[in-house]
């Protein structure tokens, strides 16, 4: 049985180009006061140039930005590309003033994307080095409002989304399972659900990994453990269905996450979007 993890996508209220119409909309209100003062209003040129060897994402979005203020867009390298320090990555041409009144959201979407994407591809690739079949992937630890970009960001550099809202899987965590009486009547309850839907728990011991590997859970999260004792649960798990996806979670940085590699089949890291550092790009007229 597959993880079915799914790409992240945008809500069905909401498209992705009023999400960036409301991100350009917070940052300009009812006017660019300096550019409407200080520039000409009249045709210009620039350039936007990564300051750092990294992986550059979101892109697109970012011309989606100067588009709504009229200015046309040519992407130099695609986004989950590989950039050089000093290389372009976009040029602009069109009305001075929206390039202007674009730079900071356009470049906030770029850096934080790009910073998602390359730290997601560094874990991926030393992970992959002890075991080439190994998931990286995201949580739901992004920032509100700004969780569809961060998803893509991963998915730009190879990990995987992991579930995008509430409604995309079950993830029965800790508190479920107080609530619910223990694992084994979390699991019980969870068979209501539909047959379609995914069942992710959460366990504490080996025990109730034998538990909830028997009563059909199709993926489950060892959490805050360390690499050898992940692995024994793993061996507990597997020994029943080996199909069961188990998911290493809860405090794994890029620096342990090679040591979980053979430990699990997938590795979930919240700090690839909570606490990652943006990627520097700058706009410059020429």
């Amino acid at each position: 049985m597959s993880c079915s993890l799914r790409p992240a996508r945008s809500s069905s209220l909401t498209s992705e180009k009023d999400m960036i119409a409301a991100f350009l909309a917070e940052d300009v209100r009812t006017g660019d006061l300096t550019t409407e003062f200080t520039v000409p209003d009249i045709a210009g040129r620039a350039v936007i140039q990564c300051e750092e060897d990294a992986l550059a994402a979101g892109l697109r979005y970012a011309g989606m930005i100067f588009e709504l203020m009229g200015v046309k867009c040519e992407l130099l390298v695609q986004d989950g590309a590989g950039v050089k320090d000093g290389q372009e990555v976009m040029r602009l041409e069109g009305p001075l003033r929206g390039i202007m009144t674009c730079e900071r959201t356009a470049l906030n979407i770029i850096m934080r994307m790009s910073g998602i994407a390359t730290a997601t591809a560094a874990v991926l690739r030393s992970c992959r080095a002890r075991n080439p079949n190994i998931k990286i992937a995201g949580t739901r630890k992004t920032t509100p409002g700004f969780r569809y970009f961060e998803k893509a960001a991963i998915a730009m550099g190879g990990g995987e989304p992991h579930r995008f809202a509430l409604d995309d899987m079950m993830l029965i965590k800790d508190n479920h399972i107080k609530a619910a009486g223990g694992v084994a009547e979390a699991m019980e309850a969870s068979l209501d659900a539909p047959y379609s839907i995914k069942v992710e728990i959460e366990v504490d011991t080996i025990e109730d990994a034998i538990t909830a590997a028997k009563m059909g859970a199709d993926i489950i999260m060892i959490d805050n453990r360390s690499p050898e004792e992940t692995g024994r649960f793993r061996d507990a798990i597997k020994a029943i269905d080996a199909n069961i996806v188990v998911e290493a979670s809860g405090g794994i940085t890029a620096e342990s996450a090679p040591d979980y590699a053979c430990s699990a089949d997938m590795i979930s890291m919240g700090s690839l979007t909570h606490s990652v550092r943006a990627v520097q790009f700058s706009l410059d007229i020429i």
